[in-house]
């Protein structure tokens, strides 16, 4: 499975890194919203590797880059899965479970994020893409179990997201940030580090 594939300039980039681990086919290819640096290089990936299911939001964008995306499944003769909160599939011999985007969102693309609970023996992976607090509530609050060893920071370590709420609820161990070095945007944010740190999170970025 592969949940996003970078900006458009990165699918070739993570196309290669996939040979190089030896993938030879993707069962699922996640595409968490409609943001060039979650979806960009998703076309070029799709048009070299045999997917069996595409899954992304059904909130349509007028860029380039969506459209790119659906050239590309159009090419491969693949439609798009619209993920269904509650919907589990089976993954070798782990399984997901879908728990976001929970209602409509509007024009925010970060809040349609679609996110996964992926469980494997006793271990489990939380992802939820840019998700930000609104999203979270409803996250915490749909009845699905989210607690995690492992949970990937939403928005990249943003202020925006991973929120009191949401950590109470998924009392990860560790926490995967990622980002870009020296970013704009500043991620990861000061006051989200503060949080994982006053948890005992350990922190990869």
């Amino acid at each position: 499975m592969l949940i996003d594939a970078g900006e458009n300039n990165q699918g070739t980039a993570v196309a290669e890194y996939l040979e190089s681990q030896n993938v030879q086919e993707l069962d699922y290819v996640i595409g968490t919203h409609s943001d060039s640096d979650h979806i960009g290089g998703l076309d070029v990936v799709i048009a070299e590797y045999p997917c069996d299911k595409v899954i992304m939001p059904g909130i349509a964008s007028d860029t380039k880059t969506y459209g790119d995306v659906l050239l590309a499944l159009e090419d491969k003769g693949l439609t798009m899965t619209e993920p269904v909160v509650g919907d589990t599939y089976a993954l070798g011999k782990a399984s997901f479970t879908v728990i976001a985007p929970n209602r409509d969102y509007g024009d925010d693309t970060n809040n349609w994020s679609a996110g996964i609970i992926l469980t494997y023996g006793k271990n489990r992976f939380l992802f939820t893409g840019d998700a930000e607090e609104t999203a979270e509530k409803d996250i915490v609050s749909n009845g699905i179990d989210i607690s995690a060893d492992v949970y990937k920071a939403a928005h990249h370590g943003s202020k925006t997201g991973s929120s009191d709420a949401l950590l109470d609820a998924v009392q990860p161990v560790y926490s995967v940030i990622s980002c870009g070095e020296d970013n704009e945007y500043g991620h990861p944010n000061a006051q989200t580090l503060n949080s994982f740190r006053s948890r005992g999170i350990k922190v990869f970025r």
